[in-house]
């Protein structure tokens, strides 16, 4: 296909296969209409007004705090873009923001809703094969709710490695990786959320024994993983109530107090259980120093050591 230009915005179907290999269907038809004719401020609106989970999902505002508190700059790559839900926070702080993901479909929303900014480029295809035309000058490289899903991206032995260590071969001198990601051992699923990804309650408490092609981990996991990948230096960040729609974002140097995490509002779209109390059990899990162990969600930075 010959590449398309929505706005500013230029989509590249070089290693686009002809057919979106992933959707969640005719909705998706309702999120090209709403970003081809509603502007940024008009989606809380229509998000009211229509009362749809996807377009809660991937049109609120609250998403884009994942990323845009931290100090961009420079020329970003985000892996996985998807409907854009955080795009336009990377080019609104960077001087270039290089997309990449599987559907054309998304591209398009992605494309439409930020058809006014100039430093958006989109390729469309499987990431295993744009990764071998990308530079080695990225400043930051984003995975925000992708690296989990690895395993589709890379088909070796050891997908999750494999992939830390082909995307660090982008990074320029000083460059670093930004991953959010669930944690599966976050509190939500002691409580009666099901797991994010499959829908079924303790899957990713028990191991995920029933499920193939997605798989997130614990601190503990990442920090192995991160490890086997090469040299990284990691940083950890915890986002709360969750990555997805994150109203603070706590650190090492800054955990919660007791009384602080009351906002435990999760699985919008599914079925929750109320097993206890949340804010108790935080209360709980804060006064014994283990916040950082059952958070929901983790945002974390890599480095190279040597840099």
């Amino acid at each position: 296909m010959v590449p398309e230009k929505v706005g500013n915005i230029l989509l590249d179907y070089e290693f686009y296969p002809g057919e979106d290999l992933y959707s969640d269907g005719p909705v998706e038809d309702e999120m090209l209409e709403v970003a081809k004719n509603f502007r940024e401020e008009e989606y809380n609106q229509v998000i009211a007004r229509r009362k749809s989970w996807p377009l809660l999902y991937h049109f609120s505002h609250i998403r884009q705090n994942i990323v845009n508190w931290y100090p961009l700059g420079g020329k970003v790559l985000e892996i996985g873009a998807g409907c854009g839900a955080i795009t336009g926070a990377l080019a609104d702080q960077a001087r270039e923001v290089v997309c990449v993901d599987l559907s054309r479909k998304r591209s398009l929303i992605n494309a439409w809703r930020n058809r006014d900014r100039e430093n958006i480029r989109i390729h469309v295809g499987n990431f295993q094969d744009i990764e071998k035309t990308l530079e080695a000058d990225y400043d930051y490289i984003t995975l925000i709710g992708v690296f989990e899903y690895s395993e589709g991206y890379i088909g070796t032995r050891e997908p999750y490695v494999e992939m830390l260590r082909r995307i660090a071969g982008h990074l320029a001198p000083g460059g670093k990786i930004l991953i959010a990601i669930e944690n599966r051992l976050g509190l939500k699923y002691w409580s009666g959320c099901t797991e994010d990804h499959v829908g079924k309650f303790f899957e990713g408490l028990e191991g995920y024994p029933s499920t193939q092609g997605v798989k997130t981990f614990s601190r503990k996991e990442l920090e192995e993983i991160f490890q086997k990948a090469g040299a990284f230096e990691s940083t950890f960040y915890y986002p709360y109530p969750d990555y997805k729609f994150p109203m603070t974002i706590y650190s090492d140097f800054y955990l919660p107090r007791k009384g602080e995490l009351k906002q435990n509002v999760n699985n919008f779209d599914r079925v929750k259980l109320q097993l206890f109390d949340e804010a108790k059990v935080y209360d709980s899990i804060v006064e014994n120093d283990l916040f950082p162990q059952f958070s929901n969600s983790y945002f974390v930075v890599l480095k190279k050591e040597e840099d």
